[in-house]
């Protein structure tokens, strides 16, 4: 099955030399959820907006299933809903007539019965007659979300669609991302929240400094770049490391009452066995020990700190 969207070798230099995006390809399946993180500055914005046609591209081509969105704008971009980082919404409107305005931009017909599902989807029913300048930064968040969704687009693009929302109000938010995947709408999200992709996300991107450095499953990405970390609690301190742990991966805690030790989980051998014996031979005794996988965010991290 062809991708429904494709961007491919795709290139932003603004005036002045500054190559906002290098050489970017992707290839994002129908019916998925895709994550693009990356730090301020990455080129996140600047990717959606090219693919939206809000900002023109450089070098490179951009389908959305199979129509070109520089020779077939319309057709491309009425398949698109996008919610902007900034509150954008017309203060003095209502919210219903604000978000069937929405619809009738992409010359949707009227249909009273979508717009009430999306605002009670959003939780916004309630306030379907409140001006929108009344409404709470969370409520304008969702307002937009509604708005991208007036005219049923078949992907959806977040540019970090939780920023400023509490974390229950978050939540409700990624309920309603997942029933929409589940309708068959293909959401591309870009977030600072690394929970936000990992709770979510089928696949992860990470840009960085306009480059798409990664593409992965989040499951293999985890798999592949991820380590454990194990903690042993000593019975009595230690001042240093015994001159007979030196050659393992091992930080002791400032305090001396812990001692750490990271491995790979899907090495042949993890070493654990053979720490513990030398452990044993050094008198040093532990009272309890635990485990912690590595997250999604300190792989981010970790990536994007290779690149710089």
């Amino acid at each position: 099955m062809s991708p429904i969207l494709s961007v491919r070798n795709v290139s932003k230099i603004y005036d002045g030399g500054f190559r906002a995006l290098k050489n970017v390809d992707l290839a994002i399946d129908r019916g998925e959820i895709f994550a693009l993180l990356g730090p301020n500055g990455a080129g996140k914005t600047t990717l959606i907006s090219i693919i939206c046609g809000i900002t023109n591209l450089s070098e490179g081509a951009v389908s959305v299933a199979g129509h070109d969105i520089g020779k077939d704008y319309r057709a491309a971009r009425s398949m698109i809903g996008l919610v902007p980082q900034e509150l954008t919404t017309d203060a003095f409107e209502k919210v219903w007539d604000t978000v069937s305005f929405s619809r009738g931009l992409f010359g949707k017909r009227r249909d009273p019965a979508h717009i009430e599902s999306v605002l009670r989807d959003l939780s916004l029913w309630d306030k379907r007659d409140a001006k929108v300048m009344t409404l709470s930064g969370g409520m304008k968040r969702r307002l937009l979300i509604a708005k991208a969704l007036s005219h049923e687009p078949e992907i959806l693009f977040l540019d970090e669609p939780t920023a400023g929302v509490d974390v229950s109000l978050r939540r409700d938010m990624w309920k309603v991302v997942r029933r929409l995947r589940d309708s068959g709408v293909t959401i591309i999200l870009t977030t600072h929240y690394i929970e936000e992709a990992e709770e979510m996300a089928d696949r992860v991107g990470v840009i960085s400094q306009g480059e798409l450095i990664l593409v992965e499953e989040k499951a293999e990405l985890m798999r592949k770049l991820g380590h454990k970390e194990l903690t042993l609690q000593l019975q009595e301190p230690l001042h240093r490391l015994p001159d007979t742990l030196a050659g393992y991966d091992l930080s002791l805690a400032p305090d001396g009452e812990s001692l750490t030790y990271t491995y790979d989980t899907h090495a042949e051998r993890t070493g654990i066995a053979t720490l513990m014996g030398k452990l044993s031979e050094a008198g040093v005794r532990f009272r309890d020990l635990s485990t912690k996988q590595s997250t999604l965010e300190e792989i981010f991290v970790s990536l994007v700190r290779e690149r710089t």
